[in-house]
């Protein structure tokens, strides 16, 4: 059972085919999949890596220790459930950016993280047009779905750092989840791992690669495959030893986008298979998942068909 890794240079040549196999395959069976050869740089991102490391030892790695302290988490005897062990601060991008008013953040890093988020944004618009492809739906079908009357996604990083942890059988560095949103673009440590997918009832570790780019879907891009892609169980395991840098970003509707299963898929299906997700307003997704991130993403689903949105759903324009 091998991680997929797609190696993006082969979308240009004569392996299309097959690398676009496999990206339809990591959908459909794992929820997610890591990416060589992307367009980001190498040397960007050791640059990012680099600033990411120390604003964490300059800036956050004294306020980890002091919380941890305040807690006794250190000395704990028994499973902690409600936290998790990990320091992050979080970044938005689309709609409007709030990098300029994080405070800490030194003038390079903050200028670094822009431009990562630019070139992490057409990364994302780019797959997002590879899954059409695969589902065979037409072209910026899936970017469309995710804008709301206001023309943009919703898009932000969580910057996270996973210190060693002395009890790792008692505390997750994060705990299980699924991903409310859309699709999660994931630049982790090479060196520490910890991050873990449910397949087939077994965790599974994602493998730590150099200047890769891990790729997971949200319970979004589920809806509006029609469970044909499907969002996937993951946590993070602390470990005892080394401090894991991950920068998460996430790519999801916008807050007043209206979410359904895309009626080209639908047809597709058996005429007597049930339409098994509701339609709703990504806004009102994310109030619930606040609640119930960390139990299973059944019971949202559920709480949205109890109260569908009343829209009217044209088709969605991908001109």
């Amino acid at each position: 059972m091998e991680f997929p890794v797609i190696n993006m240079e082969k979308l240009n040549g004569d392996e299309r085919a097959a690398t676009m196999a496999k990206i339809k395959d990591a959908c459909e069976n794992w929820g997610f999949f890591e990416l060589l050869n992307h367009g980001i740089a190498p040397e960007f991102l050791d640059t990012v890596e680099r600033l990411t490391k120390a604003h964490y030892r300059k800036c956050m790695e004294q306020r980890f220790k002091e919380m941890v302290a305040s807690k006794g988490l250190d000395a704990t005897q028994t499973e902690i459930k409600d936290m998790d062990w990990e320091s992050t601060f979080f970044l938005r991008h689309l709609p409007q950016s709030n990098i300029a008013e994080i405070p800490d953040l030194d003038d390079e890093y903050r200028k670094v993280m822009k431009e990562f988020a630019a070139q992490l944004e057409k990364l994302a618009e780019e797959l997002l047009d590879l899954l059409c492809e695969n589902l065979g739906l037409e072209k910026g079908y899936l970017k469309k779905a995710f804008y709301g009357s206001s023309g943009s996604p919703t898009f932000g990083t969580k910057v996270s750092n996973y210190p060693p942890c002395p009890k790792p059988d008692l505390i997750k560095g994060l705990r299980a989840h699924t991903d409310a949103g859309g699709i999660i673009l994931l630049f982790q440590d090479d060196k520490v791992s910890g991050l873990q997918l449910l397949k087939d009832g077994h965790w599974v570790d994602v493998p730590p690669m150099r200047h890769s780019i891990v790729i997971n879907l949200g319970d979004q891009i589920e809806v509006i495959t029609n469970g044909k892609y499907k969002s996937v169980e993951h946590r993070v395991v602390a470990q005892t030893d080394g401090t894991r840098m991950s920068i998460a970003s996430f790519y999801n509707p916008g807050s007043d986008a209206v979410i359904y299963p895309a009626p080209a898929l639908l047809e597709k299906e058996a005429e007597e298979k049930k339409q098994i997700y509701p339609k709703f307003v990504f806004e009102d997704y994310m109030k619930i998942y606040a609640g119930l991130k960390f139990h299973a993403k059944e019971p949202r689903f559920e709480a949205l068909k109890a109260v569908e949105t009343n829209v009217n759903l044209g088709p969605i324009a991908t001109a």
